[in-house]
């Protein structure tokens, strides 16, 4: 009988989970960039092998602060970690734990009977096993030996990647896999572009205004073997529209190539993409904002 189970990744921001569920994946499913908090949704990647089918939910770092954005990530993540069947609960090797790991520990430790540790970025030179290793050992108390749940990995290169999955399918339970085989995420091809769109524009305004955007699909229409979208970037103030258009317009062109380019490895349709600006004044103190961007 083959296993299948959900598992939900739970880490800091910056942590390289989303890096990671890519590797695992074999396939782009979340965005990446070098700022903390990109993952706004609890995003799934299937892995399918001969043992069974994973499902995993990548979640928003988890970092302390009271702004209303932040506490409704982290009720993201809250959520995933009380729903899952396993927990893969992932730390830097490279950064010395404190506060935020101290949170997350004090999330993690009950669950100890299906939690499974990926000390990540191990490629670096500077990354420290040990340090990580004797954190956790002193924080959470497994049922099993300590070297059978803590894995030495690197999201970059794929080290310790196969012992990861083979661990996390031997604590998985029995049962029929939850989509087909050829499926490595459910999400749909909408937020899919979306997050393409956000990915592209944050790596390039990253000093700018990489929290105080989000994208919405307006339309999208699929003729033959070609889609056609329209989507906006979304800011808060009329001031930022400049620097996501850019002198000349030239920001948001380079934005919208990169978006088309990514998009071209992920999609099998040819995609015309009509893409603009607006404002969605302070959107982040909006409930509702925050509710489609955060569920959707």
């Amino acid at each position: 009988m083959k296993k299948s189970a959900f598992v939900t990744i739970i880490g800091r921001p910056s942590v390289g989970k989303s890096t990671l569920l890519n590797k695992m994946c074999g396939e782009k499913v979340a965005i990446t960039a070098n700022i903390p908090q990109t993952t706004r949704n609890a995003i799934r990647g299937i892995v399918n092998r001969e043992q069974g089918q994973l499902v995993f939910i990548d979640t928003p770092g988890r970092h302390i602060s009271r702004k209303k954005f932040n506490i409704r990530l982290m009720e993201v993540s809250q959520r995933a970690v009380c729903e899952t069947d396993l927990v893969l609960y992932v730390l830097d090797a490279t950064r010395t734990p404190g506060a935020e790991e101290d949170e997350i520990v004090s999330l993690v430790s009950p669950l100890a009977e299906k939690t499974v540790v990926a000390v990540n970025k191990m490629d670096i030179p500077d990354a420290d096993f040990k340090r990580a290793s004797d954190y956790i050992r002193g924080k959470i108390t497994f049922p099993v030996p300590f070297d059978q749940r803590i894995f030495s990995v690197s999201a970059g290169t794929g080290q310790g990647i196969n012992e990861l999955l083979l661990a996390l399918f031997e604590l998985s339970p029995q049962g029929d896999p939850f989509y087909g085989e050829e499926y490595y995420t459910d999400q749909e091809t909408s937020f899919r572009i979306s997050e393409i769109i956000r990915e592209q524009a944050i790596t390039r305004l990253r000093q700018e205004l990489p929290h105080s955007l989000y994208v919405d699909i307006a339309d999208m229409e699929l003729k033959g073997n070609k889609l056609w979208v329209r989507a906006f970037i979304i800011v808060e103030r009329e001031s930022q529209k400049g620097m996501v258009v850019g002198k000349g317009g030239e920001m948001i062109k380079a934005i919208r190539i990169a978006s088309l380019k990514n998009l071209k490895n992920i999609f099998d349709w040819k995609i015309d993409l009509d893409l603009r600006v607006k404002t969605g004044k302070d959107w982040r103190h909006n409930d509702h904002t925050l509710k489609y961007i955060i569920e959707r």
